[in-house]
């Protein structure tokens, strides 16, 4: 076995052994009704917030005859990750300091062709009366030193329930298909290399993370002008 393997097994022994000693600390979520009831209502989070999006992009269609979204991704964290987490933070292991803290439990990713439609797309389904925005990064005009680009909103939703009203924290994640491109394979890499990429891979990524930003203005721009001209006929 490496050496690098040891430590990581070693590492991942002792995030065992520190979650169960946080989890025998305070029970989390008390019972597994609990925990249900929390991917529950995280669930129907992704729904009013996957359905809003549809229909949005419904709109756009009939209305301009241009869907503004690709394709729609959705994932629900972990119960395991997300207990990690928490212990990251130094979160209290309770339902209810975990729904208040732990914003991205609830993951949409909305994959769109233009980056124009990233920011439509983002300020609609913003302005909607039962939507509050939590928090919003824009790592499209500032990108992480990576060469990460992606608009990040954590937007609070409603869920009615038999019992009354359960707001939600969901983390919508806008990008271009050729910005998700970039991420996906980024994102391998680094799994496949435990996060260690040697330093001359880093500055191509980041080099092509530049070209693809090149690339979707010169399509945004293209497509502005195919518009326009058909406006014009």
């Amino acid at each position: 076995m490496l050496k690098k393997d040891k430590i990581r097994l070693l590492d991942n022994k002792r995030l065992k052994k520190n979650i169960l000693n946080q989890v025998v600390k305070n029970p989390i979520l008390e019972n597994v009704n609990s925990l249900l009831r929390m991917e529950q209502l995280y669930e129907a989070g992704i729904k009013e917030i996957r359905t809003k999006l549809e229909i949005l992009d419904s709109e756009f269609k009939v209305k301009y005859d241009h869907n503004p979204i690709h394709h729609i991704e959705s994932r629900l964290k972990k119960p395991e990750s997300i207990i990690k987490k928490a212990i990251d933070k130094d979160v209290t292991l309770t339902e209810k300091e975990i729904m208040r803290h732990i914003h991205d439990i609830a993951g949409i990713r909305v994959i769109c062709n233009y980056i124009d439609d990233v920011y439509v797309v983002a300020q609609l389904l913003i302005n909607q009366d039962d939507i509050k925005l939590i928090k919003i990064k824009d790592y499209i005009q500032n990108p992480k030193d990576n060469g990460y680009r992606s608009l990040h909103l954590v937007l609070e939703v409603p869920i009615f329930l038999a019992e009354g009203v359960q707001p939600i924290h969901v983390e919508v994640q806008l990008r271009t298909i050729a910005m998700d491109f970039w991420a996906s394979l980024e994102h391998k890499l680094k799994y496949k290399t435990d996060n260690n990429v040697p330093e001359d891979i880093k500055k191509e990524l980041i080099q092509c993370a530049m070209s693809i930003s090149e690339l979707d203005y010169k399509m945004q721009s293209i497509h502005n002008r195919l518009n326009n001209d058909s406006e014009i006929q």
